[in-house]
């Protein structure tokens, strides 16, 4: 990785900004003044990898093993070129998986179709956690909670999907078939493939989107009166009723999302603590909030009590999808953005979700720099620390050289996961190693010290008086970092970082010439 200068006076524009969480106090090890290396950079930069319907990966249904790699690669090595740190991987789009599962069957937009495997056999989850984590990007799996087929698709269900083994848990809606939520055993078993991914891959962390009982429809039956279509949950709701339940229905429906996001956290928080859990609902939290704001209302439409989860802390990361234009009539960027750090009383993350994919989209097309000036506007509000992009295939195309002034601009140097203190994680140790000044590198050979596995080192080099920051997968072999400059390197720092983003103090390294 190219490093990417640092001024050691407090010019760089990210450690200017109040968003970044700093790294605490200095080693013992290193000095004041020149000596100090400058804070590292905090930003969570994330994409979606969307594969239901094949948006971003695999580019079609049913590419030979070799290309499905080729193409995970080519988008991994793109996130870690444009100094992202984190993937968010769609893993489950329709009660499937993209991954080897004994609960679901594999997914028609893997293999062309439902229920074969790969062939030759892999297992793409475990391919992608694996290359992610040697680039130093982080991992997180996306699932959709109870979507079980998607309207219009082609392919046939295989025989071991839940709507051939439970058809009881599943629901007919408008042409999209949906788990019930009323159903505790569609809630359980919800919950068990969530756990399943948790328990057996070294994933960094879960991710739900904003698809909880299903967005609205016309009736198709009488499509002129302009009605929506109710979702058909009239067993699950007389069973309810007669098991002496006493909510409303809509309050019940509510309650339903309620226990699973809540049993999600803290099943997820018991068996790896270390994993965060990342929601991205819809943008608007309710018509009239903030004031003045209007459009769709998905607590009464889709029964998702975003603001209640946030302020219970039932999740890591909030990432409400503000794809609205800055100053969008009714969707304003800025005053949204503003309202769901208000209403985080629980001091989780906030890394809004914004759309690149609408750069170069014909009439709806939004120009690179309202995209840039949304990453500035989350740069300048306290309390917001990131973005995701919607979605990786727009970066990856590079329409009117988006991706390329973010890199060049706002992403030109690298930056950490903002940590999450709430979690009460230990940091890595310090690290001890030594430094070789070769012709134009550095050869570093670093060895963690006791703590938390650290997951990626940040060195730190000065040249005069000024540094270079870089970021390295924390493995066990010898690092080499790249140093072009003109006068021989005058100190080498290195910090511990863990995979949650807690840090150890930097640590100056002996240089040998």
């Amino acid at each position: 990785m190219k490093l990417m200068q640092l001024s050691l006076k407090p010019t760089s524009r990210l450690a200017l900004l109040a968003l970044l969480t700093l790294i605490g106090s200095a080693a013992t090890t290193t000095a004041s003044g020149a000596d100090q290396p400058p804070p590292l950079p905090r930003e969570f930069r994330a994409a979606w990898v969307a594969t239901v319907a094949n948006i971003d990966w695999p580019s079609k249904p049913g590419l030979s093993t070799e290309v499905q790699k080729r193409e995970a690669i080519a988008i991994l090595d793109r996130a870690r070129d444009m100094n992202l740190n984190a993937i968010v991987l769609q893993i489950r789009t329709s009660a499937d998986a993209l991954y080897d599962s004994k609960l679901e069957t594999w997914s028609a937009f893997l293999t062309g179709e439902q229920g074969k495997r790969p062939s030759p056999y892999y297992d793409p989850l475990q391919f992608w956690i694996e290359e992610a984590h040697q680039r130093g990007l982080q991992l997180h799996a996306w699932f959709n909670p109870f979507r079980a087929r998607l309207q219009g698709v082609k392919y046939k269900e295989s025989a071991d999907h839940i709507s051939k083994t439970r058809p009881d848990l599943t629901k007919e809606y408008g042409g999209f078939l949906w788990l019930d939520p009323g159903e505790p055993e569609a809630r359980e078993h919800t919950l068990r493939v969530f756990m399943d991914v948790v328990k057996r891959y070294d994933v960094d962390g879960i991710h739900v989107d904003d698809y909880f009982y299903p967005y609205p429809i016309i009736d198709p039956a009488n499509p002129k009166s302009n009605k929506e279509l109710d979702f058909p949950d009239d067993a699950s709701w007389k069973k309810y009723q007669d098991s002496g339940g006493k909510l409303e229905r809509g309050d019940w429906r509510r309650d339903n999302m309620n226990q699973l996001i809540e049993r999600i956290y803290q099943g997820i928080k018991a068996e790896k603590p270390s994993v965060l859990f990342g929601i991205s609902p819809f943008g608007v939290p309710r018509p009239g909030q903030p004031k003045g704001v209007v459009g769709f209302d998905q607590y009464e439409k889709l029964y998702a009590d975003t603001v209640l989860w946030l302020n219970k802390g039932w999740c890591d990361y909030f990432a409400p999808q503000l794809y609205w234009k800055i100053d969008a009539p009714g969707q304003p960027f800025r005053p949204l953005l503003n309202h769901w750090v208000q209403e985080n009383k629980s001091k989780r993350h906030i890394w809004p979700g914004l759309t690149s994919s609408r750069i170069g989209n014909g009439e709806r097309s939004y120009a690179p720099e309202e995209l840039l000036g949304q990453v500035e506007i989350i740069r300048q509000t306290p309390g917001a620390t990131g973005e995701i992009f919607f979605s990786m295939r727009s970066l990856m195309e590079n329409k009117r050289d988006f991706s390329d002034s973010l890199k060049k601009g706002l992403y030109h140097e690298p930056a950490l996961i903002p940590a999450s203190p709430w979690l009460q994680l230990p940091a890595p140790g310090l690290p001890q190693g030594e430094a070789h000044a070769g012709k134009g590198k550095l050869e570093l050979t670093v060895q963690a010290g006791p703590g938390a596995p650290p997951f990626l080192w940040a060195v730190s080099v000065r040249h005069g008086e000024h540094w270079t920051v870089s970021l390295h997968p924390a493995t066990n072999g010898p690092l080499v970092v790249a140093d072009d400059a003109k006068e021989p390197a005058a100190q080498v720092a290195v910090t511990a970082v863990s995979r949650a983003g807690d840090a150890s103090d930097p640590v100056v390294l002996p240089i040998s010439r």
